[in-house]
């Protein structure tokens, strides 16, 4: 009886831990990335800089590419640059915007791409989809898994809290996004990846359930690992289905309706993740949700990040638009605008009692 199997596209290596940055070379070298260290470092052009001086040194031969924003146009500035250039591999140093214009410059010049994230803002590091601005608004673009994630923890210290908050939510939503996955496949007989489910959910979970907090490299670690195992469910899945469902489709919603005012990623779809569970039934889980992301410094009502009660209505209300195709509990029940409106006022009220 034959045996059967799969390869997963994911990482050779995963490097988590406090001083990583340091041994950057060294890795490239071991894991037979980089012998010769000639590489084109993607960096942001103010933060950037700092760490450019720190690794020169031990990157003699590396080239330099300030990176402005996080637009299609400067990935493809990118890779019209590093064209030609023989470079082992393509290192995006920074947070998610250059790590995104890395992944898709080294996509389309043909070369492996490393992620070395300053930052936790989103599980997009380890992702297989490049986010990223186009004459549009903003585009999902496929690229390769990453070859190697880098996560120095003392670095991810040095960023603002802002951002460790913003993966937290973008890691919790997780549930949400694959009870949405499960309910496609009661309701409509949508194929659903059970490793994937399991990955992004157990990602959610772990950090859910974890009692430490933003300054314990525990629950960092935890929380960089919980992000890096998202992105690889993506690429087992082959789409975004075990990390996107209705709290990312209320997180777009917020965006296009309100592209001035809208808060970080991992805020609004934590927030949209709290809703959606309160939405589907599952009030304990909702409310266990909810005071995990309060006891970490994020919303749970669309007031605490300059909203009203009708602005996230009308966020709800739109949110199936942004995803024509995909089903969540939000194209399941296919409320109207005052049964959105008298939904969340029951989960205002179980939240606030």
């Amino acid at each position: 009886m034959p045996v059967l199997t799969r390869l997963i596209p994911s990482p050779v290596v995963v490097d988590i831990r406090r001083g990583a940055l340091d041994d950057l070379a060294g890795l490239l070298a071991d894991q037979r990335i980089s012998a010769s260290g000639k590489l084109a470092v993607a960096i942001s052009d103010g933060s950037g800089r700092a760490l450019r001086e720190r690794l020169t040194p031990a990157l003699p031969g590396a080239h330099w590419y300030p990176v402005t924003d996080g637009t299609l146009d400067s990935a493809v500035k990118l890779a019209d640059d590093i064209k030609g250039n023989r470079y082992d591999a393509v290192v995006g140093l920074g947070g998610g915007k250059i790590v995104d214009v890395a992944k898709y410059a080294a996509a389309r010049v043909g070369l492996p791409m490393v992620a070395v994230a300053t930052n936790l803002a989103h599980d997009g590091l380890c992702s297989p989809v490049a986010t990223l601005d186009n004459d549009n608004g903003r585009g999902s673009y496929g690229v390769p898994t990453p070859i190697a994630v880098v996560i120095d923890l003392d670095i991810v210290r040095q960023a603002p809290a802002r951002f460790v908050r913003s993966g937290i939510g973008d890691a919790v939503s997780n549930i949400s996004c694959v009870a949405d996955w499960e309910l496609a496949h009661e309701v409509n007989g949508e194929e659903i990846d059970g490793l994937a489910a399991a990955m992004a959910r157990q990602a959610g979970e772990a950090v859910l359930r974890h009692p430490g907090g933003i300054g314990d490299d525990a629950f960092l670690k935890v929380l960089a690992e919980g992000l890096v195992l998202t992105g690889i469910s993506m690429s087992v899945a082959g789409d975004s289905r075990p990390a996107s469902g209705a709290c990312h489709e209320i997180n777009h919603a917020f965006d296009l309706l309100y592209p001035k005012r809208a808060a970080s990623h991992g805020e609004q779809v934590g927030l949209g993740a709290c809703f959606a569970m309160h939405l589907r039934g599952a009030r304990e889980e909702s409310l266990h949700m909810a005071a995990t992301l309060r006891r970490h410094g994020l919303p749970v009502v669309p007031e605490e990040i300059g909203f009203t009660a009708d602005e996230f209505v009308q966020a709800v209300d739109y949110a199936p638009q942004t995803r024509p195709g995909r089903f969540t509990i939000l194209e399941h029940l296919n409320l109207s605008t005052d049964q959105i409106r008298d939904a969340y006022a029951d989960y205002a009220k179980a939240i606030h009692s």
